[in-house]
């Protein structure tokens, strides 16, 4: 699925990115608020879903290889993250569903959640 038909699956509008970035392929989606379990969790490549606005984002997508960042609630980025983003051609999209919404109508489309390990008791 690509970033493209992201984008109007879920209703969402492109705020940067180029239409080469747009057609991206993503293989998987992780949707998280906490930045060290996206460092964590979060597989190179996959779409990353969140309500955090801050230039920590765009950064924390730099070092993963994300293709796009989906700002979920109606969240709007602050400028310098923005800024940022489009320094680095990160496609940023906004959608005004919450992240269970957005979460759920993309795994019900076939985008595939990131891998999480198993912990041992």
């Amino acid at each position: 699925m690509t970033l493209r038909d992201i984008t109007e699956l879920i209703g969402a509008t492109v705020l940067t990115g180029s239409d080469e970035a747009l057609d991206k392929t993503v293989n998987n989606a992780y949707a998280c608020d906490l930045m060290s379990d996206v460092l964590a969790f979060c597989s190179p490549g996959a779409l990353l879903l969140t309500g955090l606005t801050n230039v920590q984002i765009v950064r924390t997508a730099q070092m993963l290889d994300l293709p796009a960042i989906v700002f979920v609630r109606g969240k709007v980025p602050l400028e310098e993250t923005t800024e940022l983003a489009k320094a680095n051609n990160i496609p940023i999209i906004l959608a005004k569903k919450s992240l269970y919404e957005i979460c759920g109508i993309l795994y019900a489309a076939g985008l595939k959640p990131c891998y999480i390990p198993d912990k041992e008791a």
